[in-house]
């Protein structure tokens, strides 16, 4: 292509602008089109002679009828424009200008492993020691320099990944999964372009912890599709991230979510070591509400694995640390309503087993009940109040209450559809009224049919956007 005239150079102040900053992060190019005309002179049909596209496809990404995705688009376009390539996620383009010296560093700069060191030196390699001038190593100190304030994002992106956060953070405990799956996806994978680059240390660090609270979101779509393969990569990932930005209440939700993974597979005894570890390891669990999630997860999983005594003196732990907890950092699903808390009460409760336990657990999802419906509704998990009417629903079974166990059964079978553990807690309950004494009871069977009926139904459908 033709290298463009830079006498339609677009002004700093445009390539300063926080709106062309975000368009090109998004990599809007409809608003990136607007905005050079409007700022830079720059018309469409400029834009399509210079970016070697045709006027028709420029004029149908301005009105919105079309995006441009392939990356050679995209390189034209910066090369085009004289856009610099971090803005839109690309390399260093040819024709950019090193950056100037006079550069602020915004953070003290991490030591540079030899390999990026060599090239900054070359031209000195072999030379006679002699023979080295002042101004050549005036040079390699520039360019080391150079070298160290690159950076492919700035604050406002910072502030931006992390708004999105926690927007899909609070978003995924209400909004259907299929509408929030495309979004994960997008903001994944840019920032795991952006940490292909370069940027300040302290805003690596950044990214990475970006970077893992979007994939513990993946990681939960993964193990609400009943894919636990894929929620056991994620969830890796996460602890990875972790341990690289050294975040202390990103790693202690790893581990809860590595606990729940374990749950869900029957693996009791490694769930309730995984949450343990959450908050003994490093430096703590952080603040917030997750040392109560940490216990509340142990304590059901020692009930399950049958160890009640262990259970019920984490249980009151887990409600100890709820009185001690902070803010949490995230919203929504990174966070343990005292909702929640009172549902992993009432499981545990029912698993410990005994009258007087029982009693306690229809108390304690009564409680969890009582306040998801008193709560917004968007902060009101459909799974998580499911799930306490299962708790409901058990409890009366063991208390002989087969028509108020059907009654708490009836506002559960209204869903559409169901989490992969809620199906599970469903066949679960099937499975017990198909034991003794409930076995020969016609609502007993009745109940049981009506729960293969609904669970014969995939979980979750997954996205039919996704690539099969």
């Amino acid at each position: 292509m033709t290298e463009p005239s830079r006498s339609k150079e677009l002004p700093v102040s445009l390539l300063t602008d926080p709106v062309m900053i975000e368009a090109c992060r998004l990599r809007d190019f409809g608003r990136v089109f607007q905005l050079v005309k409007t700022r830079a002179g720059i018309y469409p049909s400029m834009v399509a002679r210079r970016c070697d596209l045709t006027p028709s496809r420029v004029g149908e990404v301005l009105a919105g009828r079309r995006q441009l995705l392939h990356m050679d688009v995209i390189e034209r376009i910066s090369d085009g424009l004289r856009i610099p390539g971090h803005m839109l996620g690309l390399a260093r383009r040819s024709w950019e200008t090193p950056p100037s010296l006079t550069v602020t560093p915004r953070e003290p700069a991490e030591v540079l492993p030899p390999s990026a060191i060599e090239p900054l030196a070359a031209g000195l390699t072999g030379a006679d020691e002699g023979a080295r001038s002042p101004v050549t190593d005036t040079e390699m100190s520039a360019r080391l320099a150079r070298h160290v304030a690159e950076s492919n994002v700035n604050t406002l992106v910072l502030e931006q990944f992390d708004a999105d956060v926690e927007r899909l953070a609070r978003d995924f405990v209400s909004r259907p999964l299929p509408l929030l799956i495309p979004e994960i996806r997008t903001a994944r994978g840019t920032v795991f372009r952006l940490l292909e680059g370069r940027q300040h240390p302290g805003q690596t660090r950044h990214l990475y912890v970006v970077a893992g609270w979007l994939s513990g979101l993946a990681a939960h779509v993964s193990l609400d599709l009943g894919d636990r393969s894929g929620a056991a990569t994620h969830a890796r990932t996460v602890v990875q991230c972790a341990e690289v930005s050294e975040h202390s209440s990103l790693r202690a939700w790893a581990r809860s979510f590595q606990s729940l993974a374990a749950y869900w597979a029957g693996d009791y005894r490694r769930a309730g070591d995984l949450a343990q570890a959450g908050y003994s390891e490093g430096r703590g669990p952080g603040a917030g509400t997750i040392k109560a999630r940490l216990l509340s997860l142990e304590a059901r999983a020692r009930a399950a694995e049958g160890d009640g005594r262990s259970a019920l003196r984490v249980l009151a732990s887990a409600h100890e640390a709820r009185s001690a907890a902070g803010t949490d950092e995230l919203p929504g699903v990174f966070s343990f309503p005292e909702a929640k808390q009172w549902a992993y009460a009432g499981t545990t409760l029912l698993a410990v087993g005994g009258d007087e336990h029982t009693r306690h657990a229809i108390s304690a999802s009564h409680r969890a009940v009582e306040l998801y419906h008193a709560g917004p509704e968007a902060d009101r998990s459909p799974g998580d109040l499911q799930a306490a009417h299962l708790d409901l629903a058990t409890a009366y079974l063991a208390s002989g209450e087969v028509e108020r166990a059907g009654a708490k059964l009836s506002e559960v079978f209204t869903a559409e559809v169901f989490t992969a553990s809620i199906t599970i807690r469903l066949r679960n309950l099937a499975a017990l009224l198909g034991s003794e004494p409930y076995r020969g009871a016609r609502s007993a069977v009745d109940l049981r049919a009506h729960i293969h009926e609904v669970t014969v139904r995939p979980a979750l459908a997954s996205n039919p956007t996704e690539p099969r």
